[in-house]
């Protein structure tokens, strides 16, 4: 690499993230509204521009905090987003990422030094985005569909444990569509992410069922 090659010149890396919650089995993504420009006033994903002297996923936190004051939280790896006009500035590489919390947990910041609000919106109410945001959440959604079959992901919505009527309405909220009760069952049996306990509980009828935490 000839470093002083004026081809390599002003380009940069977007850290971005899709927040993701459920709110009485509705999907939802967190969107901050934008101060500055390039696209002031307009909604986007989590994120912003990689400092030279952090590593990615030191970005994606410092991120995350600033734009939504939210520590800790556990992302994935989502995909790259690198057309060569995706930003007006100058040539930005977007490396994505999930992320998944549970919203009644959190208080998000609504005014920051680069933000003018936050919120939760359904996935089929998001509006158009800055940049190609639209586009990096279509994709976070795969991507969150793969990570919980094979992943505890969720373990942040079940603290105390779960029965396999609750997990499996959390499942078919993010994967839209109506799950065999026998199938998914033996399905999560199989993918080693989950444990049984000895204890048990009530949820949605009379009958006890027994509870379920993930490793």
């Amino acid at each position: 690499m000839d470093v002083t090659n004026s081809k390599y010149e002003h380009q940069g890396i977007h850290v971005i993230t899709s927040i993701f919650t459920i709110e009485r089995g509705i999907l939802k993504v967190l969107l901050i509204k934008r101060k500055n420009n390039p696209y002031k006033n307009y909604w986007a994903l989590t994120g912003g521009a990689l400092y030279n002297d952090e590593d990615l996923e030191e970005g994606v936190n410092r991120e995350i905090y600033e734009k939504t004051g939210l520590k800790n939280i556990q992302v994935k790896f989502s995909k790259v987003f690198g057309k060569k006009g995706r930003s007006p500035v100058m040539r930005m590489i977007a490396i994505t990422y999930i992320g998944i919390i549970d919203a009644s947990t959190v208080e998000i910041a609504k005014d920051t030094l680069k933000t003018s609000n936050a919120d939760w919106f359904k996935i089929d109410e998001v509006p158009k985005l800055a940049y190609d945001h639209n586009e990096i959440i279509e994709e976070a959604i795969k991507t969150l569909k793969e990570e919980i079959l094979k992943t505890n992901l969720l373990k942040v919505f079940f603290p105390d444990g779960f029965t396999f009527p609750e997990l499996q309405k959390i499942y078919e909220s993010i994967l839209n569509k109506k799950l065999d009760r026998r199938n998914f069952r033996k399905k999560m049996l199989n993918t080693n992410i989950i444990i049984a306990t000895e204890e048990e509980m009530i949820f949605e009828g009379k009958k006890k069922a027994k509870i379920y935490k993930f490793k």
